[in-house]
């Protein structure tokens, strides 16, 4: 896989990487008043810098004329699965400070004395205009995740996620989970919970729990109106233990959906709402989730560099069960992004009994997330 994803990943963000590498020849054409082309739009600086390797409709020029052996890593920008996924900002970041400033190439020379800010944020406009699939959600939402609300964007990530009680009886639920895309708007997601509880003073099990399988359709997805919303349905299967207290041992059926509303100066609302419904309610009961997150981007360099993202999710479940009440949780984090790429980040937070207290631990939560798409795991830290 990682030589597969890395070479798709090459595709994505660098997808300017090579487009804009001939803006080198008109940054030294500046002191020539009678060679300097006119730049007002994106698509002049295009046609004037980019058409000799890319070609007028982005495909790329035949090797016979652009005169050097393409890479594999060669765009076409014509792709939407290539180049959708990401933020402008991420684009802008990689004409700005060069393949460096991400991870990627030192080839792909930064352009932040040669473009204004406004010309790379027109030329990344033009490069936008290529992809003429519209089903394709847009990168910008693909907002922070949250703990436990699930994000209605469809990605192609890797997350490892643990809760520890801080306090009650000792228990560690670790979840390892792979997302994958499958066409524009189509998510494929696998749940493999680990679970380990102490049963008594001294004793404890642990094993896998009840693994999830479904799929995440996205509905619609504005980028004018900054919304997205996304359907999902699964399957809860009996895989845990339920003499070690690990699983249910029943089949259960999920089905939830994923809201994300975009809000200015990079701040954003996610809700989730959705149901378990088992096939035997004699062993699981039938419960409602309902789940939300509010947070803020927070960027350095100039808006483009480290992520540095708080979160407050309220997280609510309710059994149906006679005389039950619903459980609800507060549970405030942070999330940072660790790699160049931004490919690799982290979130801690806590997870804190609002109801129903008294036998309800506080949880200390954190997760790794690998967006696999953007590179191997070691890949695009310096």
């Amino acid at each position: 896989m990682g030589g597969h994803s890395e070479s798709i990943a090459l595709r994505r963000v660098p997808l300017l990487v090579v487009a804009l590498a001939g803006i080198s020849a008109w940054a030294q054409a500046q002191d020539a008043p009678t060679t300097k082309p006119k730049l007002n739009t994106g698509r002049d600086i295009y046609h004037a810098a980019c058409v000799a390797c890319h070609g007028p409709d982005g495909r790329g020029m035949p090797d016979t004329t652009v005169g050097f052996d393409k890479p594999k890593s060669f765009p076409d920008f014509t792709q939407c699965d290539q180049t959708t996924p990401e933020l402008n900002k991420d684009w802008k970041a990689t004409i700005r400070d060069g393949g460096i400033g991400r991870g990627f190439s030192r080839i792909m020379p930064s352009f932040g004395q040669a473009l204004t800010s406004e010309q790379i944020d027109a030329v990344v406009e033009h490069l936008r205009g290529f992809c003429t699939d519209k089903r394709y959600p847009r990168g910008e939402f693909n907002v922070p995740l949250g703990q436990f609300t699930e994000k209605a964007f469809p990605e192609n990530e890797v997350i490892i996620t643990s809760r520890m009680n801080a306090r009650g009886t000792p228990g560690v639920t670790t979840d390892i989970i792979s997302e994958n895309t499958l066409g524009a708007r189509t998510q494929l997601e696998v749940d493999a919970p680990i679970d380990f509880v102490r049963s008594a003073p001294g004793v404890w099990h642990g094993g896998v729990g009840d693994a999830t399988i479904g799929v995440k359709q996205v509905v619609f997805a504005n980028l004018h109106t900054g919304s997205i919303l996304s359907g999902f349905g699964g399957v809860i299967v009996p895989s845990g233990s339920t003499a070690h207290g690990l699983g249910t041992g029943v089949t259960q059926l999920e089905t939830f959906a994923a809201f994300a509303q975009l809000l200015p100066r990079e701040s954003f609302v996610q809700l989730q709402v959705g149901t378990d419904q088992p096939t035997d309610t004699t062993k699981a009961p039938r419960s409602l989730f309902w789940r939300s997150a509010i947070g803020k981007t927070f960027r350095q360099s100039g808006g483009l560099g480290r992520m540095w993202t708080p979160m407050v999710e309220v997280v609510a479940n309710k059994d149906f069960l006679p005389h039950t009440r619903p459980d609800w949780d507060i549970v405030p984090q942070f999330q940072v992004t660790l790699s160049k790429r931004q490919h690799v980040r982290v979130n801690l937070g806590t997870r804190i009994p609002v109801t129903n207290t008294e036998n309800r631990p506080i949880q200390v939560v954190f997760y790794v997330l690998w967006d696999w798409f953007d590179g191997g795991f070691l890949k695009g830290w310096k």
